[in-house]
C-alpha cells in the first residue's frame, strides 16, 4: 500500500466516524470539505466544460496540516464531484506539504505548478533558514491525480536578498513565453513579488521583483496577474500591514495594485486596494473561463486568527466563497457573484419598503435591495448581525454570532443597491454591483434568525437558495 493509499484510506474512514448528519453549520451553497481543514484555492482552472476548484486541504485535523489538493469538479456551479486528493506530499521535495499554486491548460491538459513544504528538524528559525519551498511542475493527469512531479526551483535558485519563504506560483502564457509570479519575504523584512519567465515550462529566469514604492507588509502571498478590459492588475496577500484607521483591520490582506509599464522591465504599482473590507477573506486566485470571464474565488476565513469556527467541533472546519465575476471601472476592480447562482433560487418574495421591515427567513437565502431614498438604512440579519450605512460610512457587525468577530468599517459615499447572500455560518455582502464587498463568518441561532431592513425607501426581493449538490468519486 503506498503512500496515498494510506493517508487517503485513513482520511475515509475518519470521515465515515464523525460525520454528523445534525451539523447545524454545514454550509447549503458554499464548497466546504468533508472533513478536516481547507484553505486556500488553488489551481482554479477549466478543462472543456468542467471547471476544477483544487484548495489546500487537511483531511486529518481542524488545523493546518500536512497538506494536499483537495479537489472539487463542476459544470454549472450547482452540482459539484469530490474527489480524491489531486496532489499529495509523496517526494523529498514536498515531503511536509503540497503547497499552494495553480495550473496552466495546455491542449486540454492541466499542468500544476506548487510549492513543496520541506521543514528540517533543528534549532532554525524558518525563515532564513531551516525551510525549503520548492517551485515544482506535476503534470501526468488522469482526470483525478497527477502522477509525474518535476522539481524547478530551490531555494539556492531564488534571490540572494529573500528568505526561505517564497511561494505560491501562478503561472500562465502570453504567446510563446511561459510566464510566473512568486511571493516572497526579503530578509529585510519586505514583502515582494518575483516574475520568471521561461520557454519550456522547465527551466525558469528571473525577469524583475515587484515592490511597493512603500514596503506593504514582511511577506507577500498568493500572488495573481492578470489583464482585465484592458488593465493589468497584481493581486496578492500581504501579511505584516499594520492598521491604519479603518484600512487592515484584519490580520492578514487581500488586495490588487494596478500595474503601470512593464512586468518585466520598468514598473510602478498604484496604492494597494483591499478587495474584502469583511472578517473572513484570504488568499483569492482568479482564472479565465472560456467565456472569457475572470473569476475570482477566495478563501472564506482568516489565517492566525483569533476568530471562533464554531464547525470545529463536527470535524471539519473553513469553506470557499462564492465564484465571483471581475470587471474594471473607472480603475478599480468590482466583484459580482456568478450569474450561474441564479440556478439555486426558489422562492421569491418582493417587498417595498417604506421605513422598515422584518421578516424570518431561510438558513440560506438571497436578496437584492434597490435603495430609492434615505440617507441612512440598517440592515439586520441572524442573531445580532448588523449592516448600517450612514455618514458615508458601512459598518459590519457582530454580537456573540460573530465568535470574536466585532465590527469593520469602509467609506461609501452613497448606497444604491446590496446583494447580499447568507448562508448557514457566512454572509457575502456586495453593495452597488460589488464596488465594495464585505465577507465573514458568523453563528447566529438558526431557530431566533430574522432579517430586517430600515430606510426611508427600498424595493428588495429574497429568494431561498437550494443547496449545492455534491456527489463522491474516486474514493476508496
Amino acid at each position: 500500500m503506498n503512500v496515498r493509499t494510506q493517508n487517503l484510506l485513513c482520511a475515509c474512514q475518519k470521515l465515515e466516524g464523525i460525520q454528523n448528519k445534525s451539523d447545524p453549520w454545514r454550509p447549503e451553497f458554499h464548497v466546504s470539505p468533508p472533513v478536516g481543514w481547507m484553505n486556500d484555492p488553488n489551481g482554479l482552472c477549466q478543462i472543456g466544460d468542467t471547471h476544477h476548484l483544487f484548495f489546500q486541504y487537511s483531511p486529518f485535523d481542524t488545523k493546518p496540516g500536512l497538506n494536499y489538493w483537495g479537489h472539487f469538479s463542476t459544470r454549472d456551479f450547482v452540482h459539484y464531484t469530490y474527489q480524491e486528493p489531486a496532489l499529495c506530499s509523496d517526494e523529498q521535495f514536498d515531503c511536509h506539504g503540497v503547497y499552494s499554486g495553480s495550473v496552466l491548460v495546455e491542449n486540454g491538459q492541466p499542468l500544476a505548478f506548487y510549492t513543496g513544504n520541506v521543514k528540517k528538524v533543528g534549532a532554525y528559525d524558518y525563515v532564513e533558514e531551516g525551510r525549503e519551498h520548492n517551485t515544482i511542475l506535476a503534470q501526468g493527469w488522469d482526470g483525478c491525480h497527477f502522477h509525474q512531479k518535476t522539481l524547478l526551483l530551490r531555494n539556492e535558485d531564488y534571490p540572494e536578498n529573500v528568505t526561505c519563504h517564497v511561494r505560491d506560483p501562478k503561472v500562465w502564457k502570453e504567446q510563446d513565453t511561459y510566464c510566473m509570479v512568486l511571493g516572497a519575504r526579503r530578509k529585510d523584512d519586505v514583502g515582494e513579488v518575483l516574475f520568471y519567465q521561461s520557454t519550456d515550462l522547465l527551466h525558469w529566469e528571473l525577469k524583475n521583483s515587484l515592490v511597493t514604492e512603500k514596503p506593504l507588509g514582511y511577506m507577500w502571498e498568493c500572488p495573481d496577474y492578470f489583464v482585465l478590459d484592458g488593465v493589468s492588475v497584481l493581486t496578492f496577500s500581504p501579511q505584516g500591514v499594520p492598521a491604519d484607521g479603518f484600512r487592515f483591520q484584519n490580520i492578514y490582506q487581500s488586495g490588487y495594485c494596478v500595474l503601470h509599464g512593464d512586468i518585466g522591465g520598468d514598473y510602478t504599482l498604484s496604492e494597494f486596494r483591499e478587495l474584502d473590507a469583511g472578517f473572513d477573506f484570504y488568499a483569492p486566485q482568479t482564472y479565465q473561463d472560456e467565456q472569457g470571464r475572470r473569476i475570482l474565488i477566495g478563501w472564506l476565513g482568516m489565517p492566525d486568527s483569533d476568530y471562533g469556527y464554531a464547525e470545529k467541533a463536527y470535524g471539519w472546519t473553513q469553506m470557499q466563497t462564492i465564484p465571483r465575476v471581475l470587471s474594471v471601472r473607472d480603475g478599480a476592480l468590482y466583484q459580482q457573484p456568478l450569474p450561474e447562482l441564479q440556478a439555486l433560487r426558489r422562492s421569491a418574495f418582493r417587498i417595498q419598503v417604506e421605513e422598515s421591515s422584518e421578516m424570518r427567513c431561510a438558513p440560506a437565502y438571497e436578496t437584492d435591495i434597490r435603495v430609492e431614498e434615505g440617507d441612512h438604512l440598517t440592515l439586520r440579519f441572524g442573531t445580532d448581525g448588523v449592516l448600517e450605512w450612514k455618514d458615508g460610512m458601512v459598518t459590519l457587525s457582530f454580537g456573540e454570532s460573530g465568535l470574536g468577530r466585532t465590527s469593520r468599517t469602509a467609506p461609501l459615499e452613497q448606497l444604491k443597491r446590496i446583494q447580499l447572500f447568507c448562508d448557514t455560518s457566512s454572509i457575502e455582502i456586495f453593495l452597488n454591483d460589488g464596488a465594495l464587498v464585505f465577507t465573514s463568518r458568523f453563528y447566529a441561532d438558526p431557530v431566533a434568525s430574522v432579517f430586517s431592513v430600515a430606510v426611508q425607501k427600498a424595493e428588495f426581493i429574497m429568494w431561498e437558495l437550494q443547496p449545492i449538490s455534491i456527489r463522491k468519486e474516486n474514493l476508496l
